[in-house]
């Protein structure tokens, strides 16, 4: 199998070595949805670390990003480190286990969902062959604006932790659907590794082990195939973007960076676990992905000044809006190559066309930002749905909502390599409980 995992190697992937769960652990109380949701709702967690009770569980070994502004910080990244040793300590007991000893595979994922069964394949990335950064012409690179200063709390959670459980998802542009679709035919019988439904309307998942050479050697194939597609329309080696988890997958390329600096000589650094992440990659094209735009609601910004800095968009024009309603269905519009938005607040509702960047988000964040520095105490929130946007931006004498155009998926790779990543927050992948739950374990440090 030694040249299976070479082949791999020049795509940027790796076979991880899985510590799955043991049999008699109950899945349903394990998995979690992703840290990065449910960021306003304490009461959220609360209840998950409720329903998990004693029961080893996901919540103990996360940080839900709802806590990252407390002050108990040092203290909740320890006990997360102890609970994941603890989790590790029986792996090789019988009856006490609650991770078995780790083995090389993957797993084929299905997750059933609000909008069909999502395919997705566990595997582990190599963080040399990926950079966050604008200008990178790496194999795996950021969808959306890294912002650095978010970095450091991720970096102290899996520096030094003993285990990683991931929540990224990955993209891989493959529009005939062949590598998902096909693996799904190869191990149709094979048998199912996990199979469980998940908490508080996330559906449920199941999972199939990949460990033999020739399931192996097929995704190496396909993705040298993907490669060569992205090298002729693309004109260059691109071949994975981060869809969820963009700072996490950050954090982890510069925990391994510093990590392999103070090591620097040393025998086997460049084999140390920290090298590779643990994600999730999924086809850009699957069609249980469901894209929403992220709304904007700009705070302590009064509607004309917010009006004026939507002036300055290419090919500005501007029409009134008789209504709510009249105005979700014309920035909806999918037929215009424009990009469409609606703003609103107490004071009016008028709706605004642009030059079409691929991404209506590319010419609006800049503004915006340049707009709320210079109002004291002015700020951006990101809204997701049309009801909420409507709610807050209506809620307040200074609130001014930004209502922007259904997201367009199938240009993101061609964007990203000529343009590097669209602004932070310009897309959603289905709803909070559709995101990824944390299932698989690998040793990390």
């Amino acid at each position: 199998m030694n040249q299976t995992v070479q082949n791999l190697a020049k795509l940027g992937i790796a076979i991880p070595e899985l510590s799955m769960l043991a049999k008699n652990i109950d899945i349903e109380k394990w998995a979690v949805i992703a840290c990065d949701q449910h960021t306003q709702d304490k009461h959220y967690w609360k209840r998950v670390e409720d329903f998990a009770g004693n029961a080893p569980s996901a919540v103990n070994i996360i940080f839900p990003e709802a806590y990252l502004e407390d002050a108990d910080k040092a203290q909740r990244i320890a006990k997360i480190h102890r609970v994941m040793a603890d989790y590790l300590k029986d792996e090789y007991s019988k009856d006490n286990a609650i991770l078995v000893p780790p083995r090389n595979a993957g797993v084929f994922v299905e997750r059933h969902c609000l909008h069909g069964i999502r395919k997705g394949l566990i595997l582990a990335l190599d963080l040399e062959h990926y950079d966050w950064r604008q200008g990178t012409q790496s194999l795996i690179r950021a969808s959306e604006e890294t912002i650095a200063e978010r970095l450091p709390p991720r970096m102290e959670i899996r520096m030094n932790a003993p285990l990683e459980c991931p929540h990224i998802l990955i993209f891989v542009d493959d529009k005939e659907n062949v590598l998902l679709q096909l693996l799904e035919k190869i191990l149709r019988g094979a048998p199912t590794a996990y199979q469980s439904p998940l908490m508080f309307g996330g559906g449920s998942v199941s999972g199939r082990l990949l460990y033999r050479k020739n399931d192996w050697d097929f995704i190496g194939d396909s993705f040298n195939h993907l490669l060569r597609h992205a090298q002729t329309q693309l004109g260059t080696d691109f071949l994975f973007a981060v869809g969820d988890g963009n700072h996490s997958l950050a954090a982890a390329k510069e925990v391994w960076m510093r990590y392999k600096a103070a090591h620097a000589g040393e025998a086997g650094i460049m084999e140390h676990p920290a090298r590779w992440a643990l994600a999730e990659v999924v086809n850009l094209h699957d069609i249980a992905l469901v894209w929403t735009p992220i709304h904007r609601l700009l705070l302590n910004i009064d509607f004309e000044a917010a009006l004026n800095a939507l002036r300055k968009l290419p090919d500005f024009s501007l029409k009134e809006a008789g209504s709510k309603a009249e105005s979700v269905k014309w920035v909806g519009e999918s037929e215009t190559p424009n990009n469409r938005y609606g703003l609103i607040s107490r004071d009016g509702l008028v709706c605004v066309e642009s030059r079409g960047a691929y991404a209506a988000t590319i010419d609006l964040e800049p503004l915006l930002e340049a707009l709320v520095k210079e109002h004291e105490g002015a700020a951006i929130d990101y809204i997701h749905g049309e009801e909420d946007l409507f709610a807050h931006a209506s809620g307040g004498d200074k609130n001014v909502g930004v209502l922007l155009p259904p997201f367009r998926p199938e240009g993101l790779f061609k964007s990203i390599a000529a343009n590097g990543p669209l602004p932070r927050k310009s897309f959603s992948i289905g709803e909070a409980c559709e995101k990824r739950y944390y299932l698989e374990c690998r040793k990390l440090f």
